[in-house]
């Protein structure tokens, strides 16, 4: 409906070319008058909302419809008004600004419609005089430049309508972000920041203070609706979510007001962020009380955070805690004290200041007859008496707003009349040349402040973080923080937490989350079909680790690390490789060692015994050479214990095989002497001739130096190392020995086993020689224990995990060892100890007593 009065007003409002010559105009429609005015060399325009709503007799359509008839004056706006004047007659009384130059002022009333402010707008750019029909059409703009409007909608129909003329329109209260797009609004400027920095500090502070699920409430008008556009876009990259975003206007309908309750109601966040004007509160405090919507934390605009008339109006404490950002506190010397001298405004314009005085004191001039509780108005009333929106000048920041942009009017003049000591000349600039000397123009109050515009014709934002905290029993907006839009990104927004008052007059922060945050060890999974800041918390897999709160993944662990219990730090992973420290690595230490000493002490009663028949029976040389041998299959099990080293490594595997082959090449040569022996015996056999003491040694080298060459080609191709097995164990890594070569492993393997083979088959074919002592029967079970012990050996090794891999193959080589020890030398040893009278030459050859 708005828009449609907007057309219709400019339509009767505009001027209209005659089409018998195209350059002569004339007055279309009724003219308008401006509600304060004062004549001036240069008129200054000034378009204020004098009337909260406007009222429409006849909408019918059929007939022209009447004049608007404004309603609910607006102490506010005649605040805005004085400000201007005390500006203006503070330059006229200047010698030093524009000097022997008058400014005049004609300010206006929009109804806070659109549609007036289009009209009001056309009238400061034609004026209203009936032209004559032979003047032609080619005055100049009746004023240099328009201050106003306070609503963002209005002021962006106005500049719409005064930009094709280059008229500049400077507000001191239009916020709206969309008013900086200079295509659409080239002749724009504002003395009051762009809700642009608005949305993004409340957005930051929202963040600040660990709230990621909101609701809000915007005003259905371009400035409530862009800024929450706004505020949405930056929330969203901040990993903030509006639950939900409401409009609300003054003029909805019950129905709709009722819709807007039950949302908040069924919502689960405990914030609401307020686009909203205290008009807007007006209404909608009453309609929270009734409902019961009570509790919340209110995060509010400039628009109404620090107005005092939405605290006095606050009467069930419903905003209670609120933050918000307000403009920054200024002064300007005696404006505080012109705004309340209402003189001026009596001067400037009598019809609007009957009304004002009424309403001001509650009383009327005129008294009907029938209102006998009208109190009379007698002129005399005092100010200091009344307590009211208009002696309330909390809202002196935006006064000063309206006040800096007069001054950059007269500023840019002053540097356009090139005036010095006088102005030389008074004539009005051109409005394409003033705007754009108005643009760059850079000045600074008496108290101080610099002034000066942007690129998009924006002042530098700065806002105050403002706090309602209760005293007693009125509120007092206590200054919690600041936010600059000129400093660097990660300090623009500083918040003393400390001072902070929530509401209901807690001292923590409330919560408003959607979903508990996700602690370390966890990462957001977000829950289908919801928004991104409702989300489940899932443990990190085992490897995986997050280590600050709300991870949205888990990362990775490197390869030597591991993921503690708690999923949130990377711990080296545990190393294990058989070790002399623990209880495995010292039974088989202490083992191998306990071999080591029975070897030594069975050598030594060999030794002591040298001389008696069944040592020298047995082969005493290659038994003391076994005996050798067996000592160092003992000790070189020790080298498979500790951790792995490529010495270590390369040792374990030759010793282990070159010290097996020495020892099985002594059992073999022992097997073959029975066998030699006992042909010996035979009737014309000489064979002891061909494998006597010098073959023995031969066939022992010679079947040792065979292990040695197949070790020195596996050394020498592909040689055991030490290696970090972390496949095996996700949690662990197992230091081992890596074969290198397998072919060169199975081979010194299988030698062994080959030569253990034959000299079994040979032993038990010589098991049973006549002999009253054959030693090739405990010959026969030895290797068959050391036989059974390495093919068990083979699946034990291959299946065997980590450190029980190296354990296997000692108990391998310790019980292999201790078969050869026990089976081949504890019986002559008994001999020997226990029954020294079978030692004689003639039990060894069987001619003893048999028993």
């Amino acid at each position: 409906m708005d828009s449609i009065f907007t057309l219709l007003h400019v339509v009767m409002t505009i001027i209209n070319f005659s089409s018998t010559n195209g350059t002569v105009c004339s007055l279309q429609g009724e003219p308008v008058y401006p509600q304060l005015f004062k004549d001036g060399d240069v008129i200054v325009g000034g378009i204020f909302p004098f009337h909260r709503s406007w009222e429409i007799t006849d909408m019918s359509y059929i007939v022209k419809p009447s004049t608007m008839n404004c309603m609910s004056l607006d102490f506010r706006t005649f605040q805005f008004s004085q400000s201007l004047i005390f500006a203006i007659e503070e330059i006229n009384n200047s010698s030093s600004l524009l000097p022997g130059v008058t400014l005049g002022y004609r300010l206006y009333d929009t109804c806070s419609s659109t549609a007036m402010g289009v009209r009001m707008a056309m009238a400061l750019v034609n004026g209203n005089e009936n032209s004559t029909l032979d003047e032609p059409c080619t005055k100049p703009a009746q004023v240099q430049a328009i201050i106003g409007e306070t609503q963002s909608s209005v002021s962006m129909a106005i500049a719409k309508s005064v930009g094709p003329f280059s008229i500049p329109l400077i507000s001191h209260y239009s916020t709206c972000e969309c008013l900086s797009d200079k295509k659409k609004y080239p002749s724009f400027l504002r003395t009051v920041p762009s809700d642009y920095y608005q949305s993004r500090a409340l957005a930051e502070m929202v963040k600040q203070f660990g709230w990621t699920w909101v609701g809000a409430i915007r005003r259905d008008d371009d400035y409530g609706n862009s800024g929450m556009a706004g505020f949405t876009e930056a929330a969203e990259q901040l990993g903030v979510c509006l639950e939900y975003s409401l409009p609300f206007f003054r003029t909805y309908s019950q129905e709709k007001v009722l819709r807007i309750i039950q949302q908040i109601k069924s919502s689960t966040s405990r914030v609401i962020v307020a686009f909203v004007t205290y008009w807007d509160l007006e209404i909608l405090l009453n309609v929270f009380y009734e409902h019961n919507i009570t509790g919340y934390q209110w995060v509010g605009t400039e628009s109404w955070i620090s107005d005092s008339t939405v605290a006095r109006l606050d009467k069930h404490k419903i905003l209670q805690g609120a933050i918000g950002l307000a403009i920054p506190k200024t002064t300007v010397t005696g404006l505080k004290d012109f705004i309340l001298d209402i003189n001026p405004l009596q001067s400037a314009g009598s019809d609007i200041f009957t009304e004002f005085w009424e309403t001001l004191f509650n009383c009327k001039y005129t008294v009907q007859n029938d209102s006998k509780d009208t109190t009379v108005c007698t002129g005399q009333e005092k100010l200091s008496e009344t307590n009211n929106a208009f002696t309330d000048l909390s809202l002196m920041p935006i006064f000063i707003n309206v006040y800096k942009a007069v001054y950059a009017v007269a500023h840019t003049l002053h540097n356009l009349l090139g005036c010095t000591q006088t102005c030389p000349t008074k004539k009005q600039p051109d409005p394409l040349t003033f705007l754009e000397n108005l643009k760059r123009v850079h000045y600074k109050t008496k108290d101080g402040e610099e002034v000066y515009f942007d690129k998009n014709g924006d002042p530098v934002a700065k806002y105050e973080i403002i706090n309602w905290q209760a005293i007693e029993n009125d509120i007092e907006f206590v200054n919690v923080g600041l936010y600059d839009s000129s400093f660097p990104a990660f300090s623009r927004l500083t918040v003393k937490m400390a001072s902070i008052v929530w509401a209901q007059k807690i001292h923590q922060v409330p919560v408003s989350v959607c979903s508990e945050s996700c602690p370390p060890g966890t990462r957001k999974a977000v829950q289908k079909g919801k928004p991104i800041c409702c989300f489940d918390c899932i443990s990190c897999a085992e490897g995986e680790i997050s280590n600050m709160t709300d991870s949205i993944k888990c990362e990775q662990c490197y390869q030597d690390y591991w993921s503690n219990t708690h999923r949130n730090e990377c711990v080296k992973k545990e190393i294990e490789f058989l070790s002399y420290e623990e209880t495995m690595g010292i039974l088989l230490t202490a083992v191998s060692i306990i071999g080591t000493f029975l070897t030594i002490i069975i050598a030594i009663i060999f030794f002591r015994y040298k001389n008696t028949p069944i040592v020298k029976a047995n082969n005493s040389e290659l038994s003391f050479l076994l005996l050798f041998s067996l000592a160092l299959c003992f000790l070189c099990s020790l080298t498979f214990i500790g951790r792995p080293s490529e010495w270590s490594c390369v040792l374990r595997h030759t010793a282990f095989g070159i010290t097996f082959v020495l020892c099985i090449s002594c059992v073999l040569g022992k097997t073959i002497v029975v066998l030699m022996a006992f042909r010996a015996t035979l009737p014309g056999s000489n064979v002891m001739k061909w494998f006597g003491p010098l073959q023995q040694r031969l066939s022992v080298v010679a079947f040792t130096l065979i292990q040695v060459l197949i070790c020195i080609l596996w050394l020498t191709t592909s040689p055991p190392f030490p290696f970090k097995n972390i496949k095996h164990y996700k949690e662990k890594i197992i230091l081992e020995c890596q074969l290198g070569s397998a072919v060169g492993f199975w081979a010194v393997l299988g030698y062994i086993g080959f030569l253990a083979l034959l000299c079994f088959v040979l032993a038990f074919l010589a098991r049973k020689l006549p002999d009253n002592f054959n030693e090739a029967k405990f010959i026969t079970f030895s290797m068959l224990i050391f036989c059974a012990v390495w093919i068990t050996f083979i699946p034990a090794y291959v299946s065997s995990p980590g450190k029980f891999t190296v354990a296997v193959e000692i108990f391998a080589i310790l019980a292999s060892s201790f078969g050869l020890l026990f089976c081949i030398f504890l019986p002559k040893c008994y001999i020997i100890i226990v029954k020294p009278e079978n030692n004689t030459k003639k039990q060894i050859m069987g001619k003893g007593t048999v028993k």
